[in-house]
């Protein structure tokens, strides 16, 4: 074992998720963008046949964002964090360094399969669990290794205490490994059905509301276990050491972390409200879902109030910016989704255009934001370089907040405009709008959808520029740097 003070890191598979999160990031929101142009340009579904439909790509764009953006973005940070809050170098153990390129390597390679079954439509028609049963086993492959990486690390620590963040991403693992496992058992019916149909088709192992009850208690604790425990562990490590300030409250991120532990598993049935499923499940949803509001805030608070006495850096410092805001947006989500999670407001809310609009106030704002200012605070110390332009990340800011502002807002006017004209009725008891009307009124909320995703996706392609360039042409430091992220003007 090397000594404390020679420890030297090793970034080698933090790298490599690193340019996965950038390229699947691009993919992801180059798809999202075309979509959003198919609603308000309908003639764009038919530009490559049966492959370029709506239908066919939102599936892969909502997968790529997720378990491509997102997840490299995750583990990107965990190898970088984890060995730095253990104390530990991946390079002192061969096998740990073994598993963790074993994990990358076959994450890439599941993740490339499963971009194009989704391509071929070969689907489960599940949301966030679209893969068929053989990409399933990769999957839990894949996840089992990171587990090891994560428990073997832990293993060998030398620091003894285990930072907040090691929690969160300990939550992260564990709670999607439970999910997965359990919403998709499946029976593939090639082997019990005398060997007809396709080797790749399956059904569920649930029917009627116990399979919908299933899905949504993976599917909403997906959004709670990828989009948010994980991103909180970021949080929690890089706006304390990029600002230099020490976390606001140590106690409240613990009183934090168990009420999202407890209250989050329970809080999926809202997906399912006004459905078919018994009442009291739809009930302890909406309860839940409210209850939900405090860990969630307590987090953001948290992080906020870090910042306390310190707020000057929001204007010196583009990455504190970044984590600020992205800490808004989820305070902001996370007040949304229980307000549409309430009976009343749901019986509006429900299948309308509203509920993408929350989506993306958490994965274009939250999600979006913390993953890229980790991996701008991550550039410097692994690469060895300064961030190439302080400039571009200032434009890159600007143009991405007003595209999401613009996302969220026209999305909510779409909806609450949707859920009234499908509720409206004439004095006789009749309803006074067809589908088709609500279609058309909408499209002028559907072209600003449309801009406002050009505008996300352009300033990604600027952070993707200047990480690039970070990489390979920007100034070489000599020393890391201690908080503040250096960068060029």
């Amino acid at each position: 074992m090397q000594s404390n003070a020679a420890l030297e890191y090793d970034y080698s598979v933090a790298k490599l998720f690193t340019f996965t999160t950038i390229l699947f990031g691009i993919i992801g929101m180059l798809v999202g963008t075309l979509i959003a142009a198919q609603l308000a340009f309908p003639e764009l579904n038919y530009l490559i046949g049966e492959y370029g439909t709506f239908s066919r790509l939102r599936p892969l764009h909502t997968d790529v964002v997720i378990y491509g953006f997102m997840l490299s973005g995750i583990w990107a940070t965990f190898y970088y964090v984890g060995q730095r809050v253990l104390k530990v170098s991946m390079a002192e153990s061969k096998f740990l360094m073994f598993m963790g390129k074993f994990h990358f390597y076959l994450y890439f390679v599941g993740a490339l399969i499963a971009v194009i079954t989704l391509l071929l439509g070969i689907t489960q028609s599940k949301e966030y669990a679209e893969f068929e049963w053989p990409i399933d086993i990769v999957v839990v492959l894949i996840w089992v290794s990171w587990g090891i990486s994560l428990f073997g690390l832990i293993g060998i620590r030398r620091e003894k205490s285990l930072y907040i963040s090691l929690w969160y991403y300990i939550a992260a693992f564990l709670g999607v490994a439970m999910l997965y496992l359990f919403n998709n058992m499946a029976v593939p019916t090639y082997f019990v059905s005398g060997g007809i149909g396709s080797v790749l088709h399956s059904v569920s192992m649930y029917s009627g509301t116990n399979d919908a009850l299933v899905q949504w208690w993976f599917g909403h604790n997906a959004v709670g276990f990828v989009f948010t425990v994980a991103i909180i562990a970021q949080i929690y490590y890089f706006l304390p050491k990029e600002s230099g300030q020490a976390v606001y409250s140590y106690k409240l991120s613990l009183l934090s972390f168990w009420g999202l532990m407890f209250v989050y598993l329970w809080a999926g049935s809202h997906h399912l409200i006004w459905s078919t499923v018994p009442d009291w499940m739809q009930t302890m949803g909406s309860i839940f879902s409210v209850v939900l509001i405090l860990p969630s805030w307590g987090s953001a608070i948290n992080m906020l109030l870090t910042m306390k006495g310190e707020w000057n850096q929001l204007t010196e410092n583009p990455l504190i910016k970044l984590m600020v805001l992205a800490s808004t947006f989820y305070m902001l989500s996370t007040i949304e989704g229980p307000i549409q999670s309430i009976k009343s407001v749901n019986a509006i809310a429900h299948f309308t255009d509203w509920i993408p609009g929350h989506v993306h106030d958490g994965v274009l704002g939250w999600v979006g934001f913390m993953t890229m200012a980790a991996l701008y605070h991550m550039a410097p110390r692994i690469f060895k370089r300064e961030i190439y332009s302080k400039k571009l990340i200032d434009v890159q800011f600007w143009i991405q907040t007003t595209g999401i502002v613009l996302y969220f807002t026209s999305m909510w006017i779409a909806g609450i405009t949707q859920g009234m004209m499908w509720r409206a009725v004439d004095e006789y008891g009749n309803l006074m709008y067809s589908f088709i009307d609500t279609v058309a009124i909408l499209h002028p909320y559907y072209t600003i959808r449309t801009v406002s995703a050009v505008l996300y996706f352009t300033g990604f392609l600027i952070f993707a520029y200047n990480m690039v360039k970070t990489m390979t042409v920007s100034k070489e430091i000599s020393q890391e740097p201690t908080n503040r992220t250096p960068m060029a003007a």
